[in-house]
């Protein structure tokens, strides 16, 4: 019993030693691994800042070159050009074209790679093609990180200074005056306004109209309404009516006061509020603009998604770079960047037919936001199957 005892034992030690050493193989391999992963990581992220540097500062001489008459035109301050519009301009078309600046980082450094053997070299120690993707899709998946949380939360304040600028000194976009206004501001509650001035906060012809159901119970109307404070208006020239059953009672009257929850702002919504608003208050003005019938609820939806859908392009292109530049071929880098240019070409396209299929209404914002990124998933999977393994 004794020595069966000690088989016993002496088993399970040489079992736990044969785990540990597995152990401490795997370990010096995934070391070996981490050390390739660092330099893809950092080869790709080098490229990827390296190129939105040398894009960026292109793209900025020449919108310089293009608005440098109205800015002379508006006298716009050089102190203003310089930090309340190029500084913000800088982030935001950063963040609006980062996933083509990680497309073409991973055509070329990639590309280099292969023709210097280097893809072969990988392959041939038996790494597979997937686990070659690993530290691509980790730094695509920063890069996708770092766009969201830019666009979502930090990008849209420095878009109201931005466009502030742009309003003042390039071409006035906003309105002070809003024509035909027509809001549910809560159930059955419908505001009408023929015109509304922000500058003297006065609305002209104005009418509030009270449903249960469908049967209208009460209308007020009134010549001119200003507001007071926040909810707190002044109606001129008023008529009240109210129905009951075969019942009206009428009310007039020069002047009264009463409380609408109504905000003038929302009268002078436009698509170019949309990028000022973090995701957590885009997503409670949508919700708010499409309960109580605001137009020009689409640009902010289409705002919305599309924050949610350029995060997820990276990781897209990123595959399709990969898939297409680790083959080595004789046109070298040159052939690379040139099928990676006109693809990221053809990606815009799709990108801005479908957002004009969203604003048209013609196709839910939703899949029209996602479409480009849905067919380019295709292609990456297609091109993955093809690459070399």
């Amino acid at each position: 019993m004794e020595l069966k005892q000690a088989n016993r034992d002496k088993n399970r030690i040489n079992a736990v030693s044969d785990k540990l050493l597995g152990f401490a193989y795997d370990f010096k391999r995934m070391k070996m691994f981490s050390i390739l992963d660092r330099y893809i990581i950092r080869k790709y992220l080098s490229t990827f800042f390296f190129s939105m540097v040398l894009i960026i500062s292109v793209s900025v001489v020449f919108d310089y070159a293009e608005k440098i008459d109205d800015f002379s035109a508006n006298n716009a301050p050089a102190k203003a050009i310089i930090f309340d519009y190029y500084l913000n301009f800088i982030p935001f078309f950063t963040n609006l074209l980062t996933p083509l600046f990680a497309f073409i980082s991973v055509i070329f450094f990639t590309s280099k790679l292969a023709y210097n053997t280097e893809i072969i070299a990988m392959l041939s120690t038996g790494m597979s093609f997937k686990r070659l993707l690993v530290p691509y899709f980790v730094s695509a998946t920063i890069i996708g990180i770092m766009s969201f949380i830019l666009g979502g939360y930090v990008i849209p304040a420095s878009n109201k200074t931005r466009l502030d600028f742009e309003d003042k000194y390039y071409k006035k976009f906003r309105s002070e005056s809003a024509y035909n206004i027509q809001m549910e501001l809560e159930s059955g509650v419908i505001a009408y306004f023929e015109r509304y001035e922000e500058s003297i906060n006065r609305g002209y012809n104005f009418s509030l109209e009270k449903f249960e159901g469908k049967k209208l119970v009460s209308r007020l109307i009134a010549q001119y309404i200003d507001m007071d404070s926040l909810y707190h208006w002044h109606l001129s020239n008023y008529v009240q009516r109210e129905f009951k059953g075969m019942r009206e009672i009428m009310t007039m009257g020069e002047r009264l006061d009463t409380v609408i929850r109504m905000n003038p702002q929302d009268f002078f919504i436009s698509g170019l509020d949309a990028p000022q608003m973090t995701n957590t208050k885009l997503y409670n003005y949508l919700k708010r603009q499409k309960e109580r019938g605001i137009p020009g609820a689409q640009m902010f939806e289409n705002e919305y998604n599309n924050r949610f859908a350029m995060p997820f392009a990276s990781l897209i292109l990123t595959l399709i770079g990969v898939s297409l530049a680790s083959r080595k071929v004789r046109g070298g880098t040159g052939l690379h960047l040139g099928i990676g240019i006109a693809l990221s070409a053809i990606y815009v396209l799709f990108t801005t037919v479908s957002t004009t299929f969203a604003i048209n209404g013609s196709m839910p914002s939703l899949l029209a936001i996602w479409l480009p990124n849905i067919i380019f998933t295709a292609i990456g999977i297609f091109l993955y199957m093809k690459a070399p393994k």
